[in-house]
């Protein structure tokens, strides 16, 4: 392909339009004005990302169906799940803790991850989706409200105080928790919105409104 007929693109930092370039695998592409990376070519993106959402759908189901922690006091012990633990602080008068608890903890990642197979399996298949343009917007717009390291960590801190005073009993959402934290990370690396648009140009003519 000549050069005057490669895509334009334009850089996230400084506006300034590009002519793509075929890049190695693993290959990266960056601004010659301000350096910044305007795309990334990594090999099998869209299986690998498929993948991970899958192993994050399952551990995510997981985490929010069996307890948390345990906690132990002279022979009377209590275990609680997430949507348990949300429902308590609803009905203890916080409010706030508990809707941002629900949200950035249990509504928004079961929205990324099901966008994310919405988006991901019919490409796997094959297939082109419907609404692709609305759905990465959304996706790009739910993104900063998924906190689930956040609440990784608020756990951890909370066990360190209640150690003393309790014996703390690990459930399993709070492993699965931790698996899905890695996991979303590991997804948020390997998901390319690009590849995603390139496969749908080879699977139609035009790309999805």
């Amino acid at each position: 392909m000549k050069a005057q007929e490669r895509p334009l693109i334009a850089c996230p930092q400084c506006d300034l339009l590009l002519r793509e370039i075929k890049l190695p695998p693993k290959g990266v592409a960056c601004c010659c004005c301000c350096g910044a990376t305007l795309y990334r070519n990594r090999p099998d993106s869209i299986n690998r990302s498929l993948a991970l959402t899958l192993a994050a759908a399952m551990f995510y189901c997981i985490a929010n169906a069996f307890p948390i922690i345990g906690i132990n006091l002279q022979g009377s012990g209590n275990a609680v799940t997430l949507l348990q633990a949300v429902h308590d602080l609803w009905n203890q008068g916080m409010h706030l803790v508990a809707s941002l608890t629900f949200i950035t903890s249990i509504l928004v990642p079961a929205l990324e991850l099901s966008l994310m197979l919405y988006l991901l399996l019919p490409l796997y298949l094959g297939r082109v989706p419907v609404g692709v343009s609305p759905i990465m917007r959304l996706l790009q717009a739910i993104k900063p409200w998924g906190m689930v390291e956040v609440f990784m960590l608020g756990i951890l801190v909370s066990l360190v105080k209640l150690v003393q005073d309790f014996r703390i009993i690990p459930g399993v959402a709070l492993w699965s928790f931790g698996i899905l934290t890695l996991l979303l990370a590991a997804l948020a690396s390997s998901f390319n919105s690009r590849d995603i648009w390139l496969q749908l140009d080879k699977d139609r003519d035009g790309v999805i409104d």
